[in-house]
């Protein structure tokens, strides 16, 4: 917005410019904005008795946290809708794009919120409908980007790792961003188990994804990092940071012992927005690699329920395996810090990827 304005009204303020300026800014002020937003928020929730809803068959651990408020998702997608809004051209459609997630998801993600907390039961939306409802709404999305702009959804495959880096998919590589989109919201919400487990790989993912987003603006850049070059992906760096900030001031409440749970209204929005991102610079298999704690969570739910059906034996002692850990005794603090060491080793595995194909 402070962007159109300079254009319009002419005050020719470079800082309205420079995306490394608005970049920090949106950074900062999606972090100051939780920080505001987050002890109102949590008194509020608490007055109306808004507690999360521990599943009975969870941890026995987690039944001390029945009384902590959810749905803080609210104020994180607060958070980044104000930064974006405020320091990002609006003229640039890849953001319109995340934004349209990351409402839609976020409403959805409430919905089930709200319905767990009204019948006081810790399923919330039944499966098929919570998978009905995000499938349609990915596919609908998918379909409204390739009529605006067909470049947006290419027939390559960009691969880490690979000399020719890239792989012909056609029209198959629309069923693929459905995956990426879905698949990253609901393994984002599958991770969300434990006090801060979630949301510091959600940062680390948009710190990356900021990055790239950079580099993929300029032509020399992605040529050399054998990346996609995407015009005007500079702009995402902004969101990126708008994401950090908020994440890093959600985590000021949600580190152990939680005072908020973000909800499935934060990690759906979050998971969904990092999926959308991954699609618009066209690293999918990156994602993967570099979002790989929320992939072994869940291939570890996976697992677990195909051995139960077809060998009648459990894999683990609980999915996701966090909770596994946990029911061996590990500290819930030891095994959030663990899997956030896991989640940066990831994130560097897969940047060093970049150059190496």
């Amino acid at each position: 917005m402070l962007v159109l304005f300079n254009e319009y009204f002419n005050f020719h303020l470079n800082i309205f410019y420079y995306v490394p300026y608005r970049a920090i800014f949106s950074l900062l002020s999606s972090f100051f904005i939780n920080l505001y937003l987050g002890p109102h928020f949590i008194y509020h929730f608490k007055k109306l008795k808004k507690y999360q809803i521990i599943r009975e068959n969870g941890p026995k651990t987690h039944r001390l946290k029945n009384e902590t408020p959810t749905m803080g998702g609210i104020f994180i997608i607060s958070s980044i809708l104000f930064s974006t809004i405020l320091y990002c051209n609006l003229s640039n459609i890849y953001i319109w794009y995340v934004i349209i997630i990351l409402i839609g998801y976020g409403i959805i993600g409430l919905i089930d919120d709200y319905k767990k907390i009204k019948y006081k039961n810790s399923k919330g939306l039944t499966l098929k409908w919570k998978y009905f409802f995000l499938s349609i709404f990915a596919f609908i999305f998918i379909s409204i980007m390739n009529a605006n702009n067909q470049s947006i959804i290419p027939t390559q495959l960009m691969i880490p790792f690979y000399i020719k880096n890239s792989f012909e998919m056609n029209y198959l590589y629309i069923f693929l961003c459905y995956f990426v989109i879905v698949g990253t919201s609901n393994a984002v919400n599958i991770t969300d188990g434990l006090d801060g487990l979630a949301i510091m790989p959600v940062v680390f993912l948009a710190c990356a994804f900021a990055l790239i987003s950079l580099f993929s603006e300029n032509i020399n850049n992605s040529n050399f990092l054998h990346i996609h070059y995407v015009k005007n992906s500079e702009e995402l760096a902004i969101l990126c940071m708008a994401i950090i900030g908020s994440g890093l001031g959600f985590l000021w409440f949600n580190s152990y012992p939680a005072k908020v749970f973000m909800g499935d209204v934060g990690s759906l929005s979050l998971g969904g927005s990092l999926g959308t991102i991954a699609i618009l610079l066209h690293q999918e298999l990156l994602l993967i690699i570099m979002g790989g704690v929320f992939v072994f969570e869940t291939i570890s739910v996976i697992m677990q329920i195909m051995s139960f059906k077809i060998r009648r034996k459990r894999i683990f002692k609980m999915a996701p395996i966090h909770h596994h850990y946990e029911i061996k005794g590990i500290l819930e603090p030891l095994i959030v810090v663990r899997f956030w060491i896991i989640s940066l080793i990831l994130l560097l595995i897969g940047l060093i990827s970049l150059k190496v194909c």
